[in-house]
């Protein structure tokens, strides 16, 4: 017959937990290696206590051993229990006069400290409290075999009955020890982790900046990616079809004396072929332009309002050339906006501003246009919004029925 689920859950516990599990003596261990670390504070104590007139003394012997204790204090807790408090990342060595000015400042170091001269000292009674109680508790435990080892003649009379009681309190030391050690090893893995570790304002900013490191890195490799694609269909492809147009056009002029059909099939692949070379260049030219990385953002937006369909009032005021990739996103956010002011807004003329101050980017197109422009309702301002945002950017759009229409970029030239 089975055993039921919840004696079985009940004996599994108690088998985990017992005074012999691997449990109460990792938990053992943990406490009682706190002891030692804990002895240079406690000298230093006991140095203050016996003179007072040395607190300068004792306080200093504190400050300068803090590092070695911080970093033993990490080894017991990972080498023991495998529970690993991050390290606190200085930008300069203790041994600096900005490195020991910086410690002395941050509220990280004043908490070590902390840890070191009330929580160690704590700790380390407590683990000695775990060890006399696992010490007490086998002695009493084995009262009767100390006992029973003495000659007959050297046992007290009535003994077996004395030391009942003796034998009964070392089973419950046996029993409870264990369950101390946890307690113990419990709060000075809590008091470590928040006292010797750095705090999670500050982990939380330094996670924040790696990974706006990272993005900075992806989106430049993107970047690099979109331009080596340029130049593999202007450099390839489009080549090819340069080629094949001009063979075509040859072909159509020499050979004059085909039927109507072949004349018909050669015309209508000649056209096919000028018409895919136009595409793949307003593609190309729409991935990364070569004007833009050459001669910057002025040329290349130029270009785009050299093209409208309609005039654009176009100024561009850069004291200082952006990064490529906050430069590839403004062409995009300028090239983008034009097409769908072309393909919905049945404006006449358009405005586009760029300047730049200080570290901000901002963008300004505007319309005459019908209005209401709407991110929901299709992909165009969608993709506008993801490509602004990749690199914190703001899109703000005002477009009320019946016009104008305005839309302003502000992006960050910190990438």
């Amino acid at each position: 017959m089975a055993t039921p689920g919840p004696l079985r859950r009940t004996y599994r516990w108690s088998a985990a937990h017992a005074p012999w599990s691997a449990w109460a003596w990792r938990n053992t261990a943990l406490v009682a290696a706190s002891v030692p670390l804990a002895l240079p504070v406690a000298l230093a104590l006991t140095y203050l206590a016996l003179h007072p007139g040395g607190t300068l003394k004792a306080l200093a012997a504190v400050l300068v051993l803090s590092p070695l204790l911080t970093a033993l204090q990490r080894s017991r807790f990972w080498s023991l229990t495998g529970h690993d408090i991050p390290k606190i990342h200085w930008p300069h060595p203790w041994y600096r006069r900005h490195g020991l000015l910086s410690r002395l400042r941050a509220g990280t170091m004043w908490r070590q400290y902390g840890y070191h001269l009330l929580v160690s000292p704590l700790a380390a009674l407590g683990g000695a409290l775990v060890v006399i109680g696992w010490a007490a508790g086998a002695g009493f435990a084995l009262v009767f075999s100390w006992v029973w080892a003495l000659p007959p003649s050297a046992r007290p009379p009535g003994w077996s009955e004395r030391y009942v009681a003796f034998t009964v309190l070392g089973v419950l030391l046996l029993l409870a020890t264990p369950a101390l050690a946890a307690l113990v090893a419990r709060l000075d893995a809590g008091a470590a982790t928040a006292l010797l570790g750095p705090s999670r304002a500050k982990e939380l900013e330094r996670r924040v900046e790696n990974l706006a490191e990272s993005r900075a890195d992806i989106l430049d490799a993107a970047d690099l990616e979109r331009r080596r694609i340029e130049r593999d269909l202007h450099d390839g492809a489009q080549q090819r079809l340069v080629s094949l147009a001009m063979n075509l056009g040859i072909a159509r002029a020499t050979l004059t004396d085909l039927p109507p059909e072949a004349r018909a099939v050669i015309d209508e692949a000649h056209r096919e072929a000028k018409e895919a070379i136009e595409e793949l260049s307003n593609l190309v030219r729409g991935l990364h332009p070569a004007v833009l990385e050459d001669r910057g953002l002025d040329a290349a937006i130029s270009g785009i309002a050299a093209r409208a369909p309609f005039p654009v009032d176009l100024t561009v005021d850069l004291v200082q050339r952006p990064s490529p990739t906050v430069e590839a996103v403004a062409y995009f956010v300028v090239s983008e906006t034009l097409a769908n002011i072309a393909k919905h807004a049945h404006a006449t003329r358009c405005s586009v501003h760029v300047r730049r101050h200080a570290a901000l980017l901002t963008i300004t197109v505007g319309d005459n246009g019908i209005g209401g422009a709407d991110p929901a309702g299709g992909t165009g301002l969608l993709g506008l919004h993801k490509r602004v945002g990749s690199i914190d950017g703001t899109l703000t759009i005002n477009s009320p029925h019946g016009g104008p229409t305005t839309i302003t970029v502000e992006l960050p030239c910190g990438l």
